[in-house]
């Protein structure tokens, strides 16, 4: 059985909810901190993937040479890795953190962040609530998603994803008034993600656990 990557489940699977902008920014986004296309159903992101040679050409996403071998290794701990919907999962978390971060919404960031992830948005999310500070970013597309990377430590998987997206975003001051930024031009935005999980854990879902810029 397929599960959710990072939807966090309260009565069921948790609805997607996203739309919003990290990676290479204008200056004038608030920063998404670091620590360390379209909506997807639910149900959509599994834990399991499959690199076989056979299926990469026409069935996967892209995926760099260098995450091959870490992929292998995680398919080992847990057969049956599935790596089309893996990213489709990943971009579908894309989404939610991005819309969640730039509506200051916590509750859910713990949810599908490690807790020093987490941590490092609480406090951009309190520092722009003190500067009076809304974001009213759209994320317009997410152009590529792509394996850059993954590793098996014990039965610590971590796989990173880069996106490239396009994204609009705007600043607006305690008045409402826009002080940077326009939602009608997008953002070349090229984020570099990780999402770690414990293999063969009771916990199914995938959390994000580091952010970088491509």
């Amino acid at each position: 059985m397929f599960y959710i990557v990072l939807l966090a489940m309260v009565a069921g699977f948790l609805a997607l909810r996203l739309y919003s902008v990290l990676g290479k920014r204008t200056g004038h986004e608030q920063p998404l901190p670091k620590p360390a296309d379209d909506r997807v159903a639910p149900g959509s992101i599994p834990r399991t993937i499959d690199v076989t040679p056979e299926v990469r050409e026409s069935t996967v996403r892209p995926i760099e040479g260098g995450a091959e071998s870490g992929l292998r290794a995680i398919v080992a701990g847990e057969p049956g890795f599935d790596v089309p919907r893996f990213l489709e999962g990943s971009q579908a978390a894309y989404r939610m953190i991005l819309e969640a971060f730039w509506r200051g919404d916590e509750k859910t960031l713990a949810d599908l962040v490690e807790p020093e992830v987490a941590s490092a948005f609480a406090e951009s999310i309190a520092a722009r609530a003190a500067a009076g500070e809304v974001l009213e970013n759209r994320l317009v597309s997410i152009e590529h998603a792509t394996i850059v990377g993954a590793t098996l430590n014990g039965r610590d998987a971590r796989i990173t994803v880069r996106f490239d997206a396009d994204i609009a975003a705007v600043t607006r001051d305690a008045e409402g008034q826009v002080v940077a930024g326009s939602t009608s031009d997008a953002v070349e935005t090229h984020d570099v993600w990780t999402f770690a999980r414990t293999l063969k854990s009771s916990d199914p879902n995938w959390k994000l656990a580091d952010t970088d810029e491509a």
